[in-house]
């Protein structure tokens, strides 16, 4: 993911890594460390202060194991809070465009929608029948989409959570 001003980059890995890079020259900024297994998704707040990564698969026994989050400081690496919650890993990690909630997409047929100030759950969406891959917010905030391995895509109501549209790919 690219910070919004464009001048860094973190990347996620299998072997646990979290990489923040300069943009320009390629140069390894700083190594972010915390997750003990898969590394699945990164994104910066809005305003790059802030780095949000999530896990899934255990690279050791390769079984499924809860995800968490983990919110930095983009700046300094430090972790400012973890959050648990998630039955299964984490697939992916979308900050809101105020910065103020996150959401995350689940193996566990669910996405959850937390405060990034407290880490608390705000809302959790259900409704998918397969693994949820990923979770995006509207530009306006008021709607999150989340796309399932059930071959549907649903659009949520980002303040009460009530399903607003369900796609499907027709068969």
């Amino acid at each position: 993911a690219f910070s919004p001003d464009g001048r860094r980059i973190v990347t996620t890995s299998e072997d646990d890594a979290v990489i923040v890079w300069d943009a320009d020259t390629g140069k390894k900024l700083k190594e972010l460390e915390g997750h003990t297994d898969r590394v699945t998704s990164a994104a910066f707040s809005p305003d790059g202060g802030r780095i949000a990564t999530v896990c899934g698969v255990d690279t050791d026994s390769r079984e499924l194991a809860p995800g968490t989050v983990i919110l930095r400081d983009a700046e300094s690496g430090n972790k400012i809070k973890v959050f648990e919650g998630h039955t299964g890993p984490i697939m992916s990690v979308a900050f809101s465009p105020d910065g103020r909630r996150i959401v995350t997409a689940s193996s566990d047929e669910t996405a959850i929608l937390w405060d990034a100030t407290s880490g608390q759950k705000v809302l959790v969406l259900e409704g998918h029948t397969g693994l949820v891959e990923s979770a995006a917010f509207s530009p306006d905030g008021q709607r999150i989409v989340t796309a399932s391995w059930d071959g549907t895509a649903i659009v949520w109501d980002a303040t009460s959570g009530r399903k607003l549209l369900v796609l499907r790919v027709s068969e």
